[in-house]
């Protein structure tokens, strides 16, 4: 990241627009940014931030209040920055929220915050070339383009005033808070809350199953009637059982006795009961007898009787008869008189007319009711005719009230139809920024992929890192061991060239043909054949180094192409954003997809309004035809009424009057019958009462009521008979069982003793039943611990796994969360952060002993903390001075400042190197020079000269003077009496 350019306006305590020209600041490497204290240096940097994050840092972010208080009213206020981040070059330009004065009128009004991204040089691929306005797609797109949020922006870019000093001397939980927000260990607590939820998880399992092995423990001591002991189960358990198959044996044994008892108690009470039986058959027999005996007279009361009673049924049939005729001749005359009182009911008193004159006055009436019939249909035509006159007026009624509506509703369709086409117009823009959203999906989709793969690709990189290292080693063992032979060939080569010699042949060394004495081969000496072999190893190593060599170079270039096009974006930010482009893309397909529904409606609309024009023409036509037709009908209707009126006399109408003649001659005709029935009634009963008298005389009864009284109904003829029948039967049983032989000699005096053999059997029966119960319930209790021993069994069987198990879980998120046997106790986390502060401790060292000239390092501890707090996080200083450790709060102000500065670039290197952002260009150093010698502010700018190896630009922010002297490029802030100026000096 490189800053070109920086405006403000009204921003802070600048009142007007200033601009602060970095290109030309940072053409040295190294610029100030110097003044009084309180004349607005730190805003450049908090004007810096605002247009990156729309935020600045610090306490003074909380307060929200960017605007100059002394900006004239017109002036909005604005920071636009100019930057290159990953080779793209843009214009960031924001406002923040605040009041303004209303342009009409007293008060002020709220200036909504604004931001906008525009590319200068050509957008990206996959953003649009328009740029951004939105101020959540700007941010998203400035965190994503510098790999880091503002949190870490702040403390890599923008090194606070004092707040390293802080950290350096803050305690493990400030100093763990600042550590999470900067490396993102959000995961790793994650991965500590899993192992928690998954602990508590299997501990309610297994306290689950605890409890299940305790219940089957207790309902089996339950079962068994003991006290379940504390330790022991399973032998107490076996020992239960086989007591229990013991007592089943046992109980087995007396149920066999008392059987054979029950069997010798039943034999007796048998025969005892079968003695007093025949003794009780005949007392019963002679009882019986006696008894018969006794009401032998009623039974010739009840033959008589029965005799009167069948003479009595055969007159019974004449005397029903005869009853009936009565009967009907009583109904015949009710039925005269009522007929009497309905003719005078109608109108028309009975004078004691006979039958003939009846029916004749009855014929006069319905030739009267004839007549009438004609002008009936006529009296329905004028009924129907007036309700026609109703729906007419009511049609007409109608059809004015359509008009009306249909008006209304023509007037109300103009307004939708605008809104339908402006929803249209808004589904059409909708549907034509699918594409690119689309485009736009599948390109982040692709990312995300990328992002998924990056462990992958790094893993690679390392992999091949390790195999070009083994690879080099190799080669240079190969080639040092070709050397080692070659010398050792070399040290030898006297003895190989004196074997080539020959006794009179010259030397090829030193030319003489004698050889007096030549060498000879040493132990391990190296010949021709070893040196060949051991080049070819060194060629073959080498080989495999090239080929190493060149894979690590593939892996390298696929990580930095796949890190090219993520440009810094981790996966949880492609993933978000791929999230919320999908979100947007679900929303305007929707819109889109509502574009034929909204073009239907519309045309609908249109047509709706020719169809309401038609409708409200038909309307007028049948509201002027109905009043038309109402007028016609009305004049037809007068002209019957006065006739009908003449026809129905007194009555309603003349089918009233028609109705009425009917009902009369129905009367008369109906009191004709009546007298008829009533003549035939009384003929009928004059003939029933002849056939009794005669039907009486052959009975010999004297009169119905003789008759009557010996009557007896059906069933009590058939009770009497049967119960004669039952005595004659008894009587011969009786005498039956007196003659039979096994009776003989058995009187009705005899006694037998049933009741003491009676008590034994129920002693034996009690006595079985009890030993059978006894058998019964020791068997199924033997069953029931022998179930509930097998499933205690299983049960235990089954909970030993899952308690070492769970053993195992718990010592694991013991030392996950740092407890248990986690010495230091340190979670995970913290482990984690405590890696990153060591290497954030390493690269601060490397500049802390330059700039204290080899005096002070920082030393990482990650032992406990006192009293058993977690550790892992302790950072103080080694004073090679002293060679002692001290804390960093025992350093004075300087050295302070010095530690802390080292401490902040160390974790800018680092924080940078985990987030694989943007290459940090631009860095700013804010405040705390004050606080150095001169000796020492000389060695600090040493330092800082070497931040700006590779092209990186400094910027310092410090009132100190002396600055001024050693940097000749800066800027300065002046206070003025209304708002701080700048005044450039290059």
């Amino acid at each position: 990241m490189r800053l070109h350019r920086l405006e403000v306006a009204a921003f802070g305590p600048y009142r007007g627009r200033e601009v602060v020209d970095f290109d030309a600041l940072g053409s040295d490497g190294l610029f100030l940014l110097h003044g009084d204290t309180g004349a607005g240096k730190t805003t450049l940097l908090d004007a810096v931030a605002f247009a990156l994050f729309g935020v600045v840092p610090g306490a003074r972010g909380e307060v929200k209040r960017l605007r100059c208080d002394f900006a004239d009213p017109a002036e909005p206020t604005e920071v636009s920055l100019e930057l290159t981040v990953q080779g793209q070059r843009m214009r960031l330009v924001r406002s923040p929220e605040y009041r303004r004065p209303k342009l009409r009128g007293e008060g002020s009004t709220l200036q909504q915050a604004r931001a906008s991204l525009t590319w200068l040089g050509g957008a990206p691929a996959g953003e649009p070339p328009e740029g951004l306005v939105r101020i959540d797609e700007v941010g998203r797109t400035v965190q994503r383009l510098l790999g880091m949020n503002a949190e870490q922006f702040f403390q890599v870019v923008l090194l606070p005033q004092g707040e390293f000093a802080r950290f350096l001397r803050a305690d493990t939980d400030e100093r763990e808070k600042l550590l999470e927000r900067l490396f993102g260990t959000r995961r790793f607590a994650e991965v500590e809350r899993w192992f928690r939820e998954l602990r508590a998880d299997r501990r309610r399992e297994l306290d689950r199953h605890r409890q299940d092995l305790r219940e089957l423990l207790a309902r089996f001591a339950q079962v068994a009637g003991e006290e379940a002991p504390e330790e022991e189960h399973d032998a107490w358990v076996a020992g239960v059982g086989e007591r229990a198959v013991l007592a089943v044996a046992e109980a087995e044994a007396g149920q066999e006795a008392a059987k054979a008892a029950l069997e010798e108690a039943r034999r007796l009470l048998a025969e005892r009961q079968n003695l007093a039986e025949r003794v009780r058959r005949v007392r019963n027999a002679r009882g019986r007898l006696e008894t018969l005996e006794a009401h032998r007279g009623e039974r010739v009361r009840q033959r008589e009787e029965v005799d009167a009673a069948r003479k009595a049924a055969t007159v019974a049939s004449a005397a029903a008869q005869a009853e009936g005729s009565a009967t009907g001749l009583q109904q015949a005359r009710k039925a005269e008189q009522v007929r009497v009182r309905a003719l005078a009911a109608v109108g028309f008193p009975e004078t004691g007319l006979g039958v003939p004159e009846l029916r004749l006055r009855a014929g006069e009436l319905r030739e009267q009711a004839g007549v009438l019939a004609t002008l009936v249909e006529e009296a329905e035509q004028q009924r129907r005719d007036r309700r026609t006159l109703t729906r007419l007026a009511e049609t007409g009624g109608e059809a004015r009230s359509r008009m009306q509506v249909l008006g209304d509703k023509l007037n109300g369709i103009p307004d939708r139809i605008r809104e339908l086409r402006a929803r249209l117009d808004e589904a059409t823009a909708a549907a034509a920024r699918l594409d690119g959203l689309r485009e736009r999906e599948a390109e982040l989709a692709a990312a995300v992929r990328d992002a998924e793969g990056l462990p992958a690709a790094e893993r690679a990189v390392t992999t091949a890192r390790e195999r070009l290292a083994i690879a080099d080693q190799r080669h240079a063992d190969a080639r040092q061991h070709r050397l080692d032979l070659r010398e050792q060939r070399l040290n030898g080569m006297a003895a190989e060239l004196a074997a080539e010699l020959a006794d009179g042949r010259a030397c090829p060394v030193c030319g003489s043909a004698e050889h007096p004495a030549p060498a000879r081969p040493s132990a391990g000496s190296v010949d021709r054949a070893q040196e060949t072999a051991a080049e070819e190893a060194e060629a073959r190593a080498e080989r495999a180094r090239k080929a190493a060599e060149t894979a690590r170079h593939e892996a390298e270039t696929a990580l930095a192409a796949l890190r090219e096009r993520l440009r810094g974006r981790t996966g949880e930010e492609l993933g978000a954003e791929l999230t919320a482009l999908r979100a947007e893309l679900t929303s305007l397909s929707a819109l889109a997809e509502r574009k034929p529904r909204l073009a239907a409606e519309a045309e609908s609309a249109a047509a709706e309004v020719d169809a309401l024009t038609d409708e409200l023409r038909a309307a007028e036509q049948a509201a002027a035809a109905a009043e038309a037709e109402h007028g016609a009908l009305a004049k037809k209707v007068a002209e019957r009424a006065q006739r009908l009126d003449e026809a129905r006399g007194e009555h309603a109408d003349v089918g009233a009057h028609r109705e009425h003649l009917l009902r009369l001659v129905r009367a008369l005709e109906d009191l004709a019958e009546a007298r008829v029935a009533l003549a035939a009634a009384a003929g009928q009963h004059a003939q029933r009462e002849a056939e009794l008298a005669a039907a009486l005389d052959r009975a010999g009864f004297a009169s119905a009521e003789e008759m009557r009284a010996a009557a007896r109904p059906e069933e009590a003829v058939t009770r009497l008979e049967k119960s004669l029948a039952e005595a004659a039967t008894a009587e011969a049983a009786a005498r039956a069982v007196l003659a039979e032989e096994e009776l003989a000699g058995i009187g009705p005096d005899d006694r037998v003793d049933v009741a003491s053999a009676e008590a034994a059997a129920r002693l034996a029966q009690e006595r079985a039943e009890s030993a059978v119960a006894t058998l019964r319930n020791l068997t199924r209790r033997a069953g029931e611990l022998r179930s509930l021993a097998e499933r205690l069994a299983e049960a235990g069987a089954a909970l030993r796994p899952r308690e070492e198990e769970f053993a195992e879980l718990d010592a694991l998120t013991d030392v996950v969360n740092g407890r248990g046997q986690n010495a230091r106790k340190m979670s995970l986390r913290s482990y984690v952060l405590a890696a990153r502060l060591e290497e954030v401790a390493v690269a601060a060292t490397a500049r802390l002993r330059v700039m204290s000239q080899g005096r002070y390092s920082f030393v990482h501890s990650d032992a406990a903390g006192a009293r058993g707090t977690r550790g892992g996080l302790g950072l103080d200083v080694l004073d090679d001075y002293s060679g002692t450790v001290r804390p960093a709060k025992t350093l004075s102000g300087g050295e302070s400042f010095l530690a802390s500065l080292s401490l902040a670039l160390g974790l800018a290197d680092v924080v940078a190197a985990e987030t694989g952002g943007a290459l940090l260009d631009t860095l700013f150093v804010d405040e705390g020079f004050g606080t150095l010698d001169a000796e020492t502010l000389d060695v600090v700018m040493d330092t800082l000269d070497e931040l700006r190896a590779g092209g990186r630009v400094v910027g310092l922010v410090s009132h100190v003077e002396e600055l001024r002297q050693r940097i000749p490029t800066r800027l300065r802030v002046r206070k003025a009496r209304t708002g701080s100026t700048l005044e450039v000096r290059l």
